[in-house]
């Protein structure tokens, strides 16, 4: 049956690995790391049944060489600590067949991080031993309009109330550091494994296949169901070949116990089935209809902040004859139960939802607040280069005009700082296909103070959202914690002793 499993791995210099070595690998190819001149040969690695290079539309061509893509890769990042490549590791279902899954994550790749603008290098892994799998390698920087790559990030100086630049005590001005991308945003993992699920789901669908796969785990489903745990690849390869390993007895341990709780849970079925029977009585004729008396009418159920008041109340009562892991003073709980009523939160499901509602809109802040910085550095860079153009662009036709070698050397020497810096205004103007003969600098200059604002506006948002999100988290950690408490507080000894 189909499995779900999405892994998330960071291709580290830091941690002794390779960009180039691990493409090798799990492309099964021999590639020579031009950085420490190491040539890694996995030629005779078996199990490899398709590769690809998928490419964004500003990567350049030469790029659909595994070699030298991740030779670029590993050029480019110059530190001894440096993140080369993201590695998705996906497993395939087993119902689609090897053409469908190969269709199956080129879809899922492209849709993701291809049109995010990640060159993604994709390679499935099928022994026929019923684990088809795939490894989607991806870069860490955005590629620039002319090919080049980009930087993971800038820094930003942080400026008091009047302007000016805060100094630290070392003597170096305060900044933040400003992500280029935002790949390494912490929503990303949840949104990347959704919509994995969903495409897996898709695609079996479109067969007729009634298997479905869920990226959730079985608490969050709401399955009462124990989860086993991974076996990864020397424990498998050991249980194969009917070596019992301590990860497999445990696997087999949690088997056994699922069964026995699946025939708890029929036995439970069972009798309140019975009960249904053994208290049922006839129905009244159609023109009597019951009038419940008012006495036995339905209550609604507790709400959370029931729950908690009560929970509360009785710890008071019982203080000092029992521990709690949780202490929460008298303001706390008051704290607590306000958030609760001032968001209309009802139970636990709602706390979550509240909780996932605000990171979602304090990232979708994020996103607007990077887009509104990286627009006014782009406009404060057109603004510069133009006026250095202006500056300087009499001079440097002048430069173009001489036809004598030595002339236009004893000229280069004389202007030559003139005109590095013009060739360099005329290379980023014509990157952003900008027309030189008609600057507009006063509409740029006009987008930039209409930006300015709306920047501060989103920086002020971000942080009021932060701040809610901590808020928001913290009472979910205490309630959660709270609720827990109550859980094992009400729940039989033998149980208790189960668990452990």
């Amino acid at each position: 049956m189909a499995i779900y499993h999405l892994s998330i791995k960071i291709v580290s210099r830091g941690k002794g690995k390779s960009a180039v070595a691990a493409a090798a690998y799990r492309a099964g190819q021999k590639i020579t790391n031009e950085y420490d001149g190491i040539e890694h040969d996995y030629t005779r690695k078996g199990g490899v049944v398709h590769t690809e290079i998928l490419l964004p539309g500003y990567a350049p061509v030469e790029y659909a060489s595994r070699a030298v893509l991740w030779n670029s890769v590993e050029r480019i990042e110059k530190a001894k600590n440096s993140q080369l490549a993201r590695e998705i590791e996906l497993a395939l279902p087993v119902e689609l067949t090897r053409e469908q899954n190969i269709s199956l994550v080129r879809d899922y790749v492209k849709r993701i991080f291809v049109n995010s603008g990640m060159c993604a290098d994709i390679c499935i892994h099928d022994k026929n031993d019923g684990n088809p799998h795939a490894h989607i390698m991806l870069t860490m920087r955005p590629i620039e309009p002319d090919g080049a790559w980009g930087a993971k990030s800038k820094k930003e100086y942080i400026l008091d109330e009047h302007g000016r630049k805060i100094v630290l005590k070392s003597g170096e001005f305060k900044t933040r550091k400003i992500e280029a991308t935002d790949w390494n945003e912490q929503t990303k993992a949840e949104e990347w494994r959704a919509a994995w699920a969903d495409a897996v789901n898709t695609a079996l669908e479109r067969q007729d296949i009634s298997e479905r796969i869920d990226h959730r785990s079985f608490v969050r489903q709401g399955v009462a169901q124990i989860p086993t745990v991974h076996l990864g690849v020397v424990a498998s390869q050991m249980e194969k070949r009917g070596i019992v390993t301590a990860r497999g007895n445990i696997n087999r341990a949690i088997h056994a116990v699922r069964q026995k709780m699946h025939q708890l849970w029929m036995r439970i079925a069972k009798l309140k089935d019975w009960l249904k029977d053994e208290f049922a009585y006839a129905a009244p004729a159609p023109s009597t209809p019951i009038i419940p008396p008012a006495s036995v009418a339905p209550s609604a159920p507790p709400t959370l902040v029931d729950m908690i008041t009560d929970i509360l109340a009785r710890r008071e009562q019982t203080a000092g004859t029992r521990r709690t892991r949780t202490t929460i003073t008298q303001a706390g709980a008051e704290k607590i139960i306000a958030f609760l009523n001032e968001h209309q939160i009802k139970d636990a499901t709602g706390l979550e939802e509240k909780f996932r509602a605000v990171c979602v809109q304090h990232a979708t802040v994020r996103g607007d607040l990077k887009l509104a910085e990286q627009t006014i550095y782009t406009l404060d860079e057109h603004i510069k280069q133009a006026g250095v153009y202006l500056q300087h662009k009499d001079v440097y036709r002048e430069y173009l005009q001489i036809t004598k070698p030595k002339r236009r050397d004893a000229f280069e020497r004389v202007h030559q700082a003139a005109i590095i810096l013009c060739k360099a205004a005329i290379r980023h103007l014509d990157r952003y296909a900008i027309d030189k003969k008609a600057l507009p600098i006063q509409a740029w200059k006009d987008e930039r103070a209409r930006l300015i604002p709306e920047k501060q506006r989103l920086y002020r948002e971000y942080a009021t959202l932060g701040n809610e999100v901590m808020e928001t988290q913290q009472i979910k950690n205490i309630v959660n914690e709270i609720l827990r408490e109550e859980k094992r507080r009400t729940q039989p000894v033998r149980m208790r002793g189960m668990e452990r």
